[in-house]
């Protein structure tokens, strides 16, 4: 059985992350992992604008060296840029001190296409795999490490898209931390579920904000 909603011991246990944001107000935080992606983001990114909805995009490195315009059009249209390594590394497979320099690479490269000496130190782990030393690590040098309250399973080809949409929209609470991806693998689901996660929330009240 698929975990969509992360079960509370987990958050207790794992508590120096951030799974979701504490509030009263009805706010959302979408996030999308893997980009930037070509046409992928970008029809992404229509979809956000057409509901004013702003969100946070964890960029591998690599792939923001081969589409540097799209992580500019993330900027521009208001949208925060987070760390997902350089080449998506899995944490549990990897030593802190290359996963540190994987993190510490792809951080260059967004700071390149930033044009800024600096930026929000947002973090989320590739397949949410990380060591306790990997996270203290990337903490003491002003990262916060961003997992997640509800999975959509937008990249699992085993499930159907209507199904991906009724996982967000039936978990989802006020700051709730929601991952989707921009990934080829990801397309159709996301494509199908976003406009209509969006339009069903904004008819409740909601907004939608990025992690800061």
């Amino acid at each position: 059985m698929k975990t969509v909603k992360t079960p509370a011991i987990v958050k207790t246990f794992l508590s120096g992350y951030v799974w979701n944001i504490e509030t009263n107000q009805k706010v959302l935080y979408l996030t999308f992992d893997d980009g930037p992606t070509s046409k992928i983001t970008t029809d992404v990114l229509t979809i956000l604008n057409r509901y004013h909805a702003k969100a946070t995009f964890f960029c591998i490195g690599k792939n923001v060296e081969k589409h540097p315009e799209i992580v500019q059009q993330i900027l521009a249209e208001g949208h925060v840029i987070g760390n997902h390594t350089y080449e998506h590394l899995n944490g549990w497979k990897t030593d802190a001190a290359n996963y540190v320099k994987s993190v510490a690479k792809a951080e260059k490269r967004i700071l390149q296409i930033n044009n800024s000496t600096k930026q929000l130190k947002l973090f989320r782990p590739p397949y949410g795999r990380i060591k306790p030393r990997q996270a203290k690590r990337l903490q003491e040098q002003g990262y916060k490490v961003i997992m997640w309250d509800v999975l959509s399973y937008d990249w699992d080809l085993h499930i159907s898209k209507e199904k991906v949409l009724k996982n967000v929209i039936d978990s989802v609470k006020n700051g709730s931390i929601v991952v989707f991806h921009d990934s080829l693998k990801a397309a159709e689901n996301v494509r199908h579920a976003l406009p209509k996660v969006l339009a069903h929330f904004s008819k409740k009240g909601y907004r939608f904000e990025s992690i800061t």
